[in-house]
């Protein structure tokens, strides 16, 4: 079992990638601790890439073959977060619902909390079913800020649909 890990920066700070056997397995907000090596491979370039095009605003899907560690409930609640569209949200409970754990919404708030594969993952498109932001591995501002990078890809898109 080959792991390869390798630490980039980003405009919401410095992200902690790893991959095993040919998978990503970890995304974290993390810096670099200076002693793990850092391993360069190409499944780890092209993520960099993919997360540059989407910090810039012109990726709105991942391709990247993802491997979270969990158990079977977290497993289900990291699915149900792959399929909510790009630029928009869902409440806990609506994920709660998805999977079928309808009183579940604690327990995805859990689930979401240890999301080994943020962004790629996006437990940041998941906020209180009043609306508000909760709680984000990486901090609210950082979560505010994904979710900003999104609006604003969408908003640049809605306008030059005008000229077509």
């Amino acid at each position: 079992m080959m792991r390869a890990v390798t630490w980039i920066s980003s405009p919401v700070g410095t992200l902690k990638l790893a991959e095993e056997n040919g998978m990503i397995t970890e995304l974290r907000f993390e810096e670099w601790d200076g002693k793990t090596p850092k391993t360069e491979t190409k499944l780890l370039s092209r993520a960099r890439e993919e997360l540059r095009e989407y910090f810039a605003g012109k990726r709105r899907e991942f391709t990247l073959p993802l491997a979270p560690k969990g158990t079977e409930f977290q497993r289900r609640v990291w699915e149900a977060l792959l399929t909510i569209p790009y630029g928009e949200t869902r409440s806990y409970g609506e994920i709660a619902a998805l999977i079928g754990s309808p009183k579940a919404s604690r327990a995805v708030g859990s689930a979401n909390h240890r999301n080994p594969i943020s962004i790629f993952i996006p437990c940041h498109r998941v906020i209180g079913a009043d609306g508000s932001l909760t709680g984000y591995g990486g901090g609210l501002e950082v979560k505010r800020a994904l979710l900003a990078i999104e609006r604003k890809a969408i908003l640049r898109t809605d306008d030059l649909s005008r000229f077509r």
